[in-house]
């Protein structure tokens, strides 16, 4: 049997970052495949060519606590990976492997972006894709520009009623070109791979629960393209959990190791992240805990958990590893009687809120099990 462990968002941009993993170090390392997502470019440069609010780049040398900590592949396919500029994308991925941490979802064009990463987890083969479904556009690689590997998503308005101005419906959809191209990449990875991991930069940030018309047709399609598992991440707060196919998606992971000060308005030297943070109470509803100015995330977003895939044969048994953001901004796993219960009843109610008829079952005291409901 193989075990695929995952995790959402990353951004390690404080001091000593090994110690951010210490909780969760042990449950990391009994994974055959750890897989994290990389939130910011990790380099050296100064440039800053973000068009929205700038991530700045975060030590290269951080990174080799993700190696440390038993990660084994790192998606960098997200709104802020080119936030630094090319150099920026090329020096993450560099400095990621030369830490032994394999690379996916990034590249010097499309193409090496759209390239999955391969790994040996145990006597199987675990190919790794990813994708940015939330823009920007100046984030996405061509054939001669450094950039992520993304899908195009679409957003139409339309008013439900007979008032200009009024509130509108919003749908979104994938373009089916970005479809087709995913479903290529999937089909191909899964003649060379015996299983195949999605991983989606997705969702609307900071908001409890929600999920975008596009995200379900999305992450069910790259099932239905070969996947055996869809992770996700980006809006930086958990998501529900679903079966498709006797395949798990979790539609949002939430933030793993999350520690940053760039949005919090204290002494910020970037005129966009100030003002975002003066706007992120009126946007968002929420304000970050004063205690804690290296975590501004939402309070509900220190629920979050360890993916947990078994792969037995054609088999595959999903399960989750609840965890805690302690007030040091660690996430820390918890069993049924000290906290854990209540991350699952968090993860039950928001999986129930989304539509998603999904059942959630202990098998020991540290890890839960996943099924669609109705099924024993």
């Amino acid at each position: 049997m193989t075990t695929i462990l995952a995790v959402g968002d990353i951004i390690l941009d404080e001091p000593e970052p090994d110690s951010f993993f210490e909780p969760s170090r042990r449950t990391l390392l009994s994974g055959d495949a750890v897989i994290g997502h990389v939130e910011v470019p990790h380099s050296t440069t100064t440039v800053s060519s973000s068009t929205d609010v700038p991530a700045p780049p975060a030590d290269p040398a951080a990174l080799g606590a993700l190696s440390r900590a038993g990660f084994s592949v790192v998606t960098l396919a997200g709104n802020h990976i080119a936030d630094a500029g090319p150099d920026g994308v090329l020096d993450t991925i560099r400095h990621a492997r030369d830490h032994r941490l394999k690379t996916v979802g990034a590249g010097a064009s499309l193409a090496e972006a759209r390239r999955p990463a391969v790994v040996r987890a145990g006597d199987r083969t675990v190919a790794v894709l990813s994708y940015n479904c939330v823009g920007p556009k100046e984030s996405w690689a061509t054939s001669a520009k450094p950039g992520c590997a993304y899908l195009h998503v679409l957003t139409h308005y339309e008013l439900d009623h007979a008032s200009p101005g009024g509130p509108p419906k919003v749908y979104t959809f994938a373009d089916p070109d970005s479809l087709r191209l995913m479903h290529d990449d999937i089909a191909a990875a899964r003649r060379d791979a015996d299983v195949v991991v999605v991983a989606l930069h997705k969702g609307v940030g900071h908001t409890p629960a929600l999920l975008a018309m596009y995200e379900q047709p999305v992450a069910r399609a790259a099932i239905d393209a070969g996947a055996d598992a869809v992770v996700a991440h980006h809006a930086h707060i958990m998501r529900g959990i679903e079966i498709y196919r006797g395949r798990p998606i979790y539609h949002g992971l939430g933030n793993f190791v999350t520690v940053t000060r760039a949005l919090t308005p204290e002494d910020n030297d970037s005129p966009e992240r100030r003002e975002w943070a003066r706007r992120r109470v009126e946007l968002y509803g929420f304000a970050p805990d004063p205690d804690m100015p290296y975590y501004p995330f939402h309070p509900e977003s220190r629920n979050t958990v360890i993916a947990a895939v078994d792969v037995d044969g054609e088999e595959v048994t999903a399960g989750l590893v609840p965890c805690r953001i302690d007030d040091k901004g660690r996430p820390t796993p918890v069993s049924r009687a000290e906290g854990g219960e209540e991350v699952v009843d968090y993860v039950r109610a928001i999986s129930r809120r989304a539509g998603l008829r999904t059942r959630f079952d202990w098998r020991d005291d540290n890890l839960v099990t996943i099924t669609p409901e109705g099924q024993p």
